[in-house]
C-alpha cells in the first residue's frame, strides 16, 4: 500500500505490525466501539472510524469513544484541571461530535472497569464542556445533561394521515415531541416525519413520539435527524421528560421541587430528573459486551 507523508506523527492503524485494543459497549442499546488511548498516541482517521462502526465491514456501533487523558489532547487540555479524562467522541460516519449522553455513561463505565476511577462522582471532559457523572454502586450511571430551552415557536408533525402538535425542546440539539395514542402511528421512522412550518426547524429536527404508560411513566420512539429510528436517544429522552412535565403542568423552576419521569425506549429504560435549578439528570445502565484487539492488517485495504 502506498504511504503518504503526514504532519501527525502519531501511529495509525495503517502502521504495519501495530494492534489497537478495543472494547464494545452500549447504553440502552445505543452502542459504541471503545478505543482506550490514554496518551493520545493513536490517530484514527474518519474513514477508519467509519469502517470500525460499520455493522458489516467492521465491529459495528452508533459511534466511537476514544478514551484520552485531557492533558494529552489539544482540544481538552484546557479542561484537564477539572476533568482528567476526555471523551473524544466520533459519530458512526467518522465525523467529530460534541457529546453523546448514552456514550458518557458507557465511557464512565469503562473508566471504572479499567480501574481509572471508582464508584462515586467524576467529571468527564467533552467538546460540549465538562459533564458531571455519578457512578452508583448499583451500576447505574447518572449524567448531568445541562438545561433545556423551550423555544416559543411550535410546529406540527405529520405521519401519513395523522398530524399532532409538538412541544419544541432544545437540549443543545432540537427536538419536536408529539403525544400520540399508539406508538405504531409513528410509522417506520426510516425517513424524517414532516414538520410544519418549515422555518421552525431550519436544520432539521429529532422527532419523539410518546405514549403514557402510568403516573410519570411514558414510552417513546424517536427519529434522529440524519439517522432514522434509533434504539435509544439520551437527549431525546430528556426532551420527552421536559415536554411531558409541561403537559402535566409541572415546572420545577416554579415549584422548587424536582420532577422525575421513567422513559421506556426500544433499547431499555432511563430515568430523567429535572431539578429546580433547571439541570437535567439522566440515569441508566451501561454495559461492556466484549474486548479484543484490531490488527493493522485489517486496515491495509483502506485509503489512509
Amino acid at each position: 500500500m502506498a504511504t503518504r507523508a503526514r504532519k501527525d506523527k502519531r501511529p495509525t492503524p495503517y502502521d504495519r505490525g501495530m494492534s489497537i485494543a478495543f472494547l464494545k459497549g452500549h447504553g440502552t442499546q445505543n452502542d459504541f466501539v471503545i478505543v482506550p488511548d490514554p496518551d493520545n498516541a493513536v490517530q484514527l482517521s474518519p474513514s477508519a472510524v467509519a469502517v470500525l462502526c460499520d455493522r458489516r465491514a467492521g465491529l459495528g456501533g452508533d459511534g466511537l469513544l476514544h478514551v484520552v487523558r485531557s492533558a494529552a489532547h489539544p482540544e481538552a487540555a484546557h479542561m484537564a484541571g477539572e476533568a482528567e479524562w476526555f471523551m473524544d467522541y466520533r459519530n458512526g460516519d467518522g465525523s467529530v461530535a460534541e457529546m453523546c449522553g448514552n456514550g458518557v455513561r458507557v465511557f464512565a463505565h469503562y473508566l471504572q472497569r479499567a480501574g481509572h476511577v471508582e464508584a462515586g462522582d467524576l467529571a468527564v471532559a467533552t467538546r460540549g464542556g465538562v459533564k458531571r457523572v455519578h457512578i452508583d454502586k448499583s451500576g447505574d450511571i447518572t449524567v448531568s445533561m445541562g438545561k433545556a430551552v423551550l423555544p416559543e415557536d411550535r410546529a406540527t408533525v405529520t405521519v401519513g394521515e395523522h398530524s399532532w402538535p409538538t412541544y419544541n425542546v432544545n437540549m443543545g440539539n432540537p427536538h419536536a415531541v408529539a403525544f400520540v395514542d399508539d406508538l405504531d402511528q409513528a410509522g417506520d421512522l426510516f425517513t424524517a416525519p414532516a414538520t410544519a412550518p418549515a422555518g421552525v426547524y431550519p436544520e432539521g429536527v429529532n422527532v419523539e413520539f410518546v405514549v403514557d404508560r402510568g403516573e410519570r411513566h411514558v414510552a417513546m420512539r424517536v427519529h434522529e435527524r440524519g439517522v432514522g429510528e434509533t434504539r435509544s436517544c439520551g437527549t431525546g429522552a430528556c426532551a420527552v421528560a421536559v415536554a411531558t412535565a409541561r403537559r402535566d403542568g409541572l415546572d420545577p423552576a416554579r415549584t422548587g421541587s424536582p420532577v422525575t419521569y421513567t422513559i421506556d425506549l426500544p433499547g431499555g429504560r432511563l430515568a430523567i430528573t429535572e431539578r429546580a435549578d433547571g439541570e437535567i439528570e439522566m440515569t441508566g445502565p451501561a454495559v461492556i459486551v466484549a474486548e479484543g484487539e484490531i490488527s493493522s492488517e485489517w486496515f491495509e485495504t483502506l485509503d489512509a
